[in-house]
């Protein structure tokens, strides 16, 4: 069975990412690996295996376009409004925590953060199918 590891995301400011996910996300660097045309960042947490890989091409200067595809990631969180005030201190500007209700009344609470190079974040508070259990 396959095993999801990272996900990578190109980045224009190596220093303004790892800030950002490292502040937003509580992910510190676990591995850096560099070449003469590139920079690769990992990122983690303790709250999962899963990285985040920041893609730093050394002569690239103009910003990455994210084409008509790209969504977003999803983080979910014990405290969403903790999260919410943390970011909004950093002054990254999350948008409105929001809430739906599922077919069965479970209501899901989010909100979503921009990175320093136009990635979407969803912050998800944990509840339902967004807790920590194993699918």
């Amino acid at each position: 069975m396959a095993k999801v590891i990272h996900s990578m995301f190109r980045v224009l400011d190596l220093d303004k990412s790892i800030d950002f996910y490292g502040t937003a996300l509580d992910m510190e660097v676990s591995d850096k690996i560099s070449f003469s045309e590139f920079t690769l960042v990992y990122m983690r947490n303790d709250e999962a295996d899963f990285e985040i890989e920041l893609t730093h091409n050394h002569d690239n200067q103009e910003p990455y376009t994210h084409g008509s595809g790209y969504g977003h990631i999803a983080v979910s969180v014990n405290d969403l409004e903790e999260s919410h005030a943390k970011l909004t201190a950093m002054q990254y500007e999350p948008k409105p925590i929001k809430s739906l209700k599922t077919h069965d009344d479970c209501e899901i609470r989010f909100f979503f953060a921009t990175d320093p190079d136009g990635y979407q974040v969803e912050f998800i508070e944990r509840s339902g199918r967004f807790t920590m259990k194993k699918y």
